[in-house]
């Protein structure tokens, strides 16, 4: 027998507007929200019928990465016809807009992490970025999440990456020490690795500033039957320094190491080529911001290694055994950044986990958001 549905808010909400409750598919998997598709009505859709992208946010987040823009539908919308292969937005009631779904597969079914990227794809990724840097800081006028003062001066690359350090310590490690006693420190990590981690980072130069998607992998772009490149999920995107867009995507995509050489040059040549200056100190802030990358990981992983096993009581041996094994590969990389002496084994972070949760204050989570 089929898997009975479960009612939410979220999908109620999809089945009304949808007209069809049997029409609503869903839920995609998705972090920040909770999303169905649904068929577009026709009085809207007009002479291109298609589907929608009806969602919510999920309650008591913990978030990972600050926040810039309020909405994602409303920076889309600012976004249309300056940056192409991005979601188009359907107004189907009065104040009420979907994106239209992308029909198509996901970079990451094509071609999995650690695989080639074809040199199709691999042009357009890089005409994104080209298109990216058009939209400077003073030519975007959007609603913005962070009040003015948490806002980095334009070209302050060293500030910009102090309040993502910031949001790290204070959103990711700090407000959750509570909710998992013992945890970090019993992996090594203490307030001390930030002080580490800033003293390895400094230095940055100079570069102008320009729009960030900020979460540029492999799940994130689509790929039509014509071989378009679209790029979903704006959630995280901001304004700041463009070599940390470079620096996030290639730590995000694992491509193999002659490709990740490969588009770090050509994404230099892209940039210059659009705003000079975007690719100042670049050889030597590049390494700065993967290690900042790799010590990001580390706390918001150990996070969802416990939200992994929250998940899956039946099966807590294998989980906990492949969650250790993922704690440890990021702590090893990050070893580094955040100054660890020693990294703990596989079968240490494995008792760790499963004394948080035996007695850890599971179930208590704080919602996030920008600082």
């Amino acid at each position: 027998m089929p898997a009975e549905r479960v009612s939410s808010p979220a999908r109620d909400r999809a089945a009304e507007m949808s007209g069809d409750p049997s029409a609503v598919e869903g839920p995609l998997e998705g972090y920040h929200h909770e999303t169905y598709v649904i068929p577009l009505p026709t009085a809207v859709a007009g002479a291109r019928p298609g589907r929608g992208k009806c969602r919510e946010p999920r309650s008591n987040l913990l978030w990972f990465d600050r926040r810039c823009f309020a909405s994602e539908e409303t920076l889309l919308s600012a976004l249309q016809g300056r940056v192409t292969g991005i979601p188009e937005l359907i107004e189907v009631a009065d104040g009420v807009r979907l994106q239209r779904f992308v029909e198509g597969r996901t970079l990451g079914s094509l071609h999995r992490s650690g695989q080639e990227v074809p040199d199709s794809i691999a042009a357009q990724i890089l005409g994104l970025f080209r298109q990216l840097a058009r939209v400077g800081t003073g030519s975007l006028e959007v609603e913005r999440e962070c009040r003015p003062e948490d806002r980095s001066a334009e070209g302050d690359t060293a500030g910009f990456l102090e309040r993502l350090v910031c949001f790290a310590e204070e959103r990711v490690y700090r407000e959750n020490l509570e909710r998992f006693p013992g945890l970090f420190a019993s992996l090594g990590l203490d307030a001390d690795c930030f002080t580490r981690l800033r003293q390895h980072v400094t230095g940055l130069r100079r570069r102008p500033f320009c729009l960030l998607h900020a979460d540029l992998h492999r799940e994130n772009f689509v790929v039509d039957d014509e071989g378009r490149l679209w790029t979903i999920d704006w959630e995280l995107a901001m304004v700041g320094d463009p070599l940390y867009d470079l620096a996030t995507h290639l730590y995000l995509m694992r491509y193999p190491p002659a490709q990740h050489r490969l588009m770090a040059k050509r994404w230099c040549e892209v940039m210059e080529e659009e705003r000079r200056g975007s690719t100042n100190g670049w050889e030597e802030d590049l390494p700065r911001l993967l290690d900042f990358k790799r010590a990001q990981s580390v706390f918001t992983d150990v996070v969802r290694a416990t939200q992994v096993l929250d998940t899956r009581p039946e099966s807590a041996g294998p989980a906990l055994e492949q969650e250790a094994v993922r704690v440890r590969q990021v702590l090893t990389a990050a070893a580094r950044p955040l100054g660890l002496d020693t990294v703990p084994t596989a079968s240490e972070i494995m008792s760790s986990l499963a004394r948080w949760r035996r007695t850890g204050a599971r179930g208590v989570v704080r919602p996030g958001g920008a600082p």
